[in-house]
C-alpha cells in the first residue's frame, strides 16, 4: 500500500535538500501532487498481472496472436525516472484465447512497479505462460530511458530492445519467422 503521507514528507524534504523552498506559491502543493502520481506509477505493486488474464475464452484457433505496437510507460528502479516505448506480443493459442486489452492491463500492471527492462521482460512471458499456458509466447520490447537520455550518457533517441521467447516460438524457427515478419510489416 502506497504511503502517500510519507512520500509528501519526503518529496517536502528534498525541495529543501536541492536548496529551494516547500512553501512559495509553486511548490507548495507539489509534494502531494508527487504523492499522488506515485500511487498511480506504481499502482501495479499491488495488483496481479495473472489475474486479468483469467478472463479468457475456448477458441480452436492455433497460429500467431500478434499485438504490435502496444505503448507502455514503467519507472526505472535505478533512477525513479520513467522509461517507455512500445511492446510486440504474441502468443500461439492452446485451446484458448485472452483478448487483447487483458494482454495491455497485465503488460501494464508489471510496469506500474519499480522495474528494469529485462525484468519486465521476463515477468511478462512467465505470467503469459503460468496463466494461459500457451504453446509459446513471444515478446519485444522496445524503450527510450529517460535515465540515458536526459543524465549520464545523455543520448536522447536511443532505445533499449528486450525479446524474450518460450514454447514454439522459441523452438520452432517457423513460427519465430512469422513472428518478426508480422512485426516488421
Amino acid at each position: 500500500m502506497i504511503n502517500k503521507k510519507e512520500i509528501e514528507k519526503a518529496v517536502k524534504n528534498i525541495i529543501h535538500a536541492i536548496g529551494d523552498d516547500s512553501s512559495r506559491e509553486g511548490l507548495i502543493d507539489t509534494p502531494k501532487r508527487v504523492s499522488k502520481m506515485y500511487e498511480e506509477f506504481f499502482s501495479g505493486l499491488n495488483e496481479d498481472p495473472a489475474e486479468v488474464l483469467l478472463t479468457n475464452f475456448e477458441e480452436s484457433y492455433d497460429d500467431i496472436v500478434l499485438i504490435k505496437d502496444l505503448q507502455f510507460f514503467s519507472i526505472c528502479e535505478h533512477h525513479f525516472i520513467p522509461f517507455y516505448g512500445i511492446a510486440h506480443i504474441s502468443y500461439i493459442p492452446n485451446g484458448r484465447v485472452v483478448g487483447a486489452s487483458k494482454l495491455s492491463r497485465s503488460l501494464d500492471i508489471l510496469a506500474r512497479r519499480p522495474q528494469i527492462q529485462e525484468r519486465l521482460t521476463n515477468e511478462f512471458v512467465e505470467t503469459l505462460n503460468n496463466t494461459i499456458n500457451p504453446k509459446g509466447v513471444a515478446i519485444i520490447i522496445e524503450a527510450e530511458h529517460l535515465c540515458m537520455s536526459l543524465r549520464g550518457i545523455k543520448k536522447p533517441g536511443s532505445k533499449i530492445v528486450t525479446s524474450k521467447a518460450s514454447g514454439l516460438m522459441k523452438s520452432d524457427s517457423k513460427f519465430r519467422d512469422e513472428f518478426f515478419s508480422l512485426i516488421s510489416s
